[in-house]
């Protein structure tokens, strides 16, 4: 199964784009003989779509079709991370060729993307910049992989 984070904002030079990438690196090297390769990245640019409904238009367009969409928006489902690492599998289990998770811009995500959505997750009631929530979602993808490989980067 596939795996790509779309995102609402591009990661330049410094410490947030070196910890996605070792996340992602670690993540795809882990997840490899799990039947989940690399993970894409696809980033929508903000000066092009300033506004929410801009960005949800860009974002809906490039969502891989018949993907599972997850969303992150703060109104979401907060899930442990073995509930997360039992939710891919389970996807990949099932058949599914391409799950996508979703971060929109500084506003959010708009109720057509949020609809869209087969799953919402949040990462608490407060409020992350989307920068951040990038890195935590490449963070929390690398230890959902080392889980289901059982690998002991996860600690309970």
């Amino acid at each position: 199964m596939r795996l790509t984070i779309l995102a609402v904002g591009r990661l330049r030079a410094g410490s947030e784009l070196t910890l996605c990438e070792d996340y992602l690196k670690r993540a795809a090297a882990t997840g490899r003989p799990l039947a989940l390769g690399d993970i894409d990245v696809i980033e929508i640019d903000e000066r092009k779509a300033r506004d929410q409904s801009a960005q949800s238009e860009r974002l809906r367009a490039a969502i891989p079709v018949g993907a599972q969409v997850v969303a992150l928006d703060e109104r979401g489902k907060t899930l442990s991370s073995p509930k997360l690492a039992d939710l891919i599998a389970r996807e990949r289990d099932d058949g599914c060729a391409q799950m996508t998770f979703v971060i929109g811009g500084a506003d959010g995500l708009d109720e057509a993307v949020r609809a869209r959505a087969d799953h919402l997750l949040s990462f608490g009631p407060m409020v992350w910049p989307h920068m951040l929530a990038r890195v935590m979602l490449a963070e929390q993808i690398y230890r959902a992989t080392a889980i289901l490989a059982g690998t002991p980067y996860h600690r309970v």
